[in-house]
């Protein structure tokens, strides 16, 4: 890879690794994970209403609502930053790498 090239795909990556960490709180919101609970009627709620009958009644601890929902009530954790900004930052790389490829 060219050196134009690497610099490109190194800022495709930064942009998604920051995309991934600033969006992540405005995603859950969108869906339904609120600081307040989550909101009736909403995406997350058909979620959770899902995992409670798949679970006899309850939502399990450290299921995917479960952690979605303290996501949603407290923001990301250090892991989940993390976590997030890794997957933004692959997403990132792969789509500017995939452009330059198409655009050669």
């Amino acid at each position: 890879m060219d050196p134009k090239t690497a610099v490109a795909v190194g800022i495709g990556a930064g942009a998604g690794a920051l995309v991934g960490v600033i969006g992540a709180p405005f995603v859950l919101g969108a869906i339904g994970f609120t600081s307040a609970g989550i909101a009736a009627g909403s995406y997350a709620a058909g979620m959770m209403s899902a995992a409670a009958v798949a679970n006899g009644g309850a939502v399990a601890a450290g299921s995917t609502v479960a952690v979605l929902q303290a996501a949603g009530a407290a923001g990301l954790s250090g892991a989940a930053t993390a976590a997030v900004s890794g997957v933004g930052a692959a997403v990132g790389w792969l789509v500017n790498l995939i452009r330059r490829n198409e655009t050669s």
